[in-house]
C-alpha cells in the first residue's frame, strides 16, 4: 500500500473509532442516569473500551484535524435536538454509520478488526432495541392517567386537549368502523401522542399497531392471546389485558402482559352486561400485581379518591375525560390526586 493510501486509512479509522466511541458514550450516560439501568449501561462500556483496543497509537498519529476538509461541514439537523428520543437516535445512527465504515476500511487494515466490529454492529441494533423497550416499560411504569377513546365527533381535540392535562398513555378503541377508517384514525392519534410524548396503544389490533408505529396493543379475554401477540409485535412493545377476577389477572401476569387492567370498578356503560368488580378487587390488585395495573370502569373527579384509597396509584378512563368539557383541567385534577397518593406511599 501506497504512503498515501495507508496515512488515508489510518485518518479513516481514527475518526470513526472516535465517532462510535462518543456515540456510545452518549447513549451510556442515558442508560446509566436516564433508565438507570446497570446492564444496557455496561453493554455500552464494554463496546466503547473494545474499540479502545484498537484505537492504536498509529492510528491517532496520523491525524491531521487542521487538514481536514469534513470540520467545515455540518448539517442544519446536527444543531436540532428537540427531545431525549432525538438526541437517541442521532447518535445510534452515529455509531452504526461509523461501525460500518470501520468493518469495510477495517478489513484492509486488519482482517481480525472487520469480524470483530461486524459482530459489534449486531450488538448495537440489539442495544438499540432494548433501549427502546426498556424506555416504553419505563413510561409505562410512571404513566398513571391513561385515556381510552370512545367515538366522538371532536375526537383529535378531545384526545389533545386531555394530554395537555397530563394524560401519558391511550389506547385507541372503536369496534365498528372499517378497518381503513381506523388505520387513519389511528396513525393520526399516534402521531399526537408521540408530540406529547405519551405512549399510544391500539385496541385489540396488533395488525393496526403494527401499521401506524404504535407503541403496543392492549387485550381483551377474548382477544389474541398475549403470547401470539408478543411473537407478532416482538419484545420491544407494549401489551397490556383486561381483567375482572383473580384469576384472569394471574393468567394475564403468567402470559407476560406489561400492565393489567383492573375492573370495572362500577357499572360502566362501555362495558354492557359486565357486572362491576368493585373496589375490593382493587384491593387484591394492589396487593398481589406484579407489573403496573389501571382501575378502570366509570372511574372519574368524583369517585377517584375512592378508588386511591382501595390502593390504586393509576387508573384507566373513558367517558370523564372523552365526554368532559374541559378535559385538560380533568385531566390536571386527576393526575394532582393521583401523584399526590403515589408520593405519600413513597414517604
Amino acid at each position: 500500500m501506497q504512503k498515501s493510501s495507508k496515512q488515508a486509512l489510518y485518518r479513516i479509522l481514527d475518526a470513526n473509532l472516535d465517532r462510535a466511541r462518543e456515540g456510545l458514550r452518549v447513549v451510556e450516560e442515558w442508560c446509566r442516569f436516564g433508565l438507570e439501568n446497570a446492564e444496557l449501561s455496561n453493554q455500552c462500556k464494554q463496546m466503547r473500551q473494545e474499540l479502545a483496543v484498537w484505537h492504536a497509537d498509529d492510528l491517532r498519529a496520523a491525524r491531521n484535524t487542521p487538514a481536514d476538509p469534513g470540520i467545515a461541514l455540518s448539517h442544519q439537523n446536527e444543531s436540532i435536538r428537540t427531545d431525549i428520543k432525538s438526541v437517541l437516535q442521532a447518535n445510534f445512527c452515529r455509531i452504526q454509520e461509523a461501525l460500518r465504515v470501520l468493518e469495510e476500511y477495517g478489513k484492509v487494515y486488519n482482517s481480525e478488526m472487520g469480524n470483530v466490529i461486524k459482530q459489534m454492529r449486531y450488538q448495537v441494533y440489539a442495544l438499540e432495541s432494548s433501549l427502546v423497550s426498556q424506555n416504553r416499560l419505563d413510561r409505562l411504569k410512571h404513566a398513571s392517567l391513561y385515556l381510552v377513546t370512545m367515538p366522538v365527533e371532536n375526537l383529535f381535540a378531545k384526545v389533545e386537549a386531555a394530554l395537555q392535562g397530563g394524560v401519558s398513555l391511550v389506547q385507541y378503541r372503536e369496534k365498528d368502523r372499517d378497518d381503513s377508517h381506523r388505520v387513519s384514525i389511528a396513525s393520526q392519534l399516534c402521531q399526537l401522542c408521540h408530540k406529547y410524548e405519551a405512549l399510544f396503544l391500539v385496541n385489540d389490533r396488533v395488525d393496526i399497531a403494527l401499521a401506524v408505529g404504535a407503541d403496543g396493543v392492549h387485550l381483551g379475554q377474548q382477544d389474541l392471546p398475549v403470547a401470539v401477540a408478543r411473537s407478532l409485535l416482538g419484545e420491544h412493545h407494549i401489551i397490556g389485558q383486561s381483567s375482572t377476577n383473580p384469576d384472569e389477572l394471574q393468567k394475564a401476569l403468567e402470559a407476560g402482559a406489561d400492565y393489567v387492567g383492573v375492573g370495572p370498578v362500577y357499572a360502566t356503560p362501555t362495558k354492557p352486561g359486565k357486572a362491576a368488580a368493585g373496589l375490593e378487587y382493587v384491593r387484591y390488585a394492589a396487593a398481589k400485581s406484579s407489573v403496573p395495573w389501571y382501575a378502570i370502569g366509570s372511574v372519574d373527579a368524583d369517585n377517584l379518591q375512592e378508588v386511591i384509597g382501595a390502593g390504586a396509584s393509576r387508573v384507566a378512563v373513558v367517558r370523564s375525560l372523552m365526554m368532559a368539557e374541559n378535559p385538560t383541567v380533568v385531566a390536571q385534577s386527576m393526575r394532582s390526586l393521583l401523584e399526590t397518593a403515589t408520593h405519600k406511599k413513597l414517604f
